[in-house]
């Protein structure tokens, strides 16, 4: 499965000019797959596109519609690079790393494509708490 996952990041990237990069994570920040990034970029691409979808929920929260004012794409534009940042499925974002001159309507149409061609990959199952006994007698 991995493997699939990678060769559908690769060639999101590579079937829009101008992207340069794609992660999927988990909602908590966390890198699962990468195409065209080293882990240490992965890792660093995956918890600040984390934290902003965050600020964007906390937009539609306080500006929106409320609870109900789900974020759809987070966009930011630098002078050189644009990152997108979308709700894969259940669990999981899609972030990519394009230049300024990627056509945004076309990595945004191929992005929401990957999303709801795969959505049963893409999921990232909820964080089981995990309790440990403590003084249960075992050493």
């Amino acid at each position: 499965m991995a493997d699939d996952l990678i060769w559908l990041l690769r060639r999101l990237v590579e079937a829009v000019p101008g992207a340069q990069s794609a992660v999927l994570l988990s909602v908590d920040g966390i890198a699962k797959y990468s195409h065209g990034l080293s882990q240490e970029g992965a890792d660093t691409l995956a918890a600040l596109s984390c934290g902003m979808l965050s600020l964007a929920q906390q937009v539609g929260k306080n500006f929106g519609k409320g609870e109900t004012d789900g974020v759809r794409q987070v966009a930011t534009e630098l002078d050189h690079t644009i990152l997108f940042v979308t709700s894969a499925s259940l669990g999981s974002l899609l972030a990519v790393v394009a230049t300024r001159e990627v056509d945004a309507r076309v990595l945004s149409f191929e992005m929401a494509k990957l999303c709801h061609q795969v959505p049963a990959f893409l999921a990232t199952p909820t964080r089981q708490q995990h309790n440990s006994s403590v003084g249960n007698g075992s050493h």
